[in-house]
Formats: structure tokens, sequence, C-alpha cells
């Protein structure tokens, strides 16, 4: 059985590089959101037209994003997202919940700091992992049905 995880939130931390590399040799393929900063915030103003107003600039940049991550999330099968301990991420928590109501396989991964903002969002999540390790450990689980060593 291969697993589509789509891994969303944080772009300022390698906990994308330590899952996919902790899941080498599992069946499973990775897709995110772009995760350059400059590109993701720019897209829309490079590719669509200058804006004087960072309203509109930030939000054609959004919008652009936007068409990768719905595909992205549409397509998994498990939609991991990430808080950081660093910046209020409404666009993680937006995503946890649009991968929420399509029903998607949710894992949340952050410190137990944000136990409590993220207790609505936690609860609508199959697992919540303080560490990326334990999400390789999920995913192991799911694809083999053995436990961790």
């Amino acid at each position: 059985m291969t697993l589509k995880v789509y891994l969303s939130g944080e772009i300022h931390t390698d906990w994308r590089e330590q899952i996919t590399d902790g899941a080498a040799g599992l069946d499973v393929s990775f897709g995110a959101p772009v995760t350059d900063h400059a590109a993701s915030d720019d897209c829309g103003v490079a590719i669509l037209g200058a804006e004087p107003d960072k309203n509109w600039h930030d939000r054609k940049g959004a919008m652009v994003n936007a068409i990768r991550t719905r595909k992205g999330i549409e397509d998994a099968d498990v939609v991991v997202v990430r808080f950081g301990d660093q910046y209020k991420q409404w666009n993680a928590a937006f995503d946890a919940g649009y991968a929420a109501a399509l029903g998607k396989s949710l894992i949340i991964l952050h410190g137990p700091d944000h136990a409590h903002p993220l207790k609505e969002v936690d609860a609508a999540a199959l697992a919540v992992a303080e560490h990326p390790a334990q999400v390789v450990q999920i995913l192991q689980y799911v694809l083999t049905g053995q436990l961790p060593d």
C-alpha cells in the first residue's frame, strides 16, 4: 500500500527532511507547499504583475499558492500539519481544517506549549505528535503493522 503524505505547516525548521529521511525505504510519496519563503510570498506578483498595495501583493501570492496546497491536500492519504514554536501559523490551521473537512487522515505535529491553543485542531486529528520521528513511526506502523523497536 503506497501512502501519499502531504507535509503542511511551518517552513523554518528541517522537520520535513527529518520525516522524509526517516521514511526512506517505506512505500510513501511526499508532497509539500513551496517552502522557499520569498518565492511563496512573491509568486503572485512575479507571475501576474506587481501590486502597489501590500495586501493585494500578499493576496495574489496566497491565491496562487492555494492551487498547489489544495491539490496536495486533496490527493493525500495522510496530511501532516506542523505548528512551529515561532510565528502564528494561521495557514497551517487552515490547512488542518481543510484536510479534516475532506475526511483526510490528519496528523498534527507541535510541541507541548501548543497543546491548549490547538486543542480544537488536535481534536480533529487521528494523532498528535511532538516529534518528527513519531510521525515516521506512525507511517511505519500504518504500512507494516509493526511497532517501533
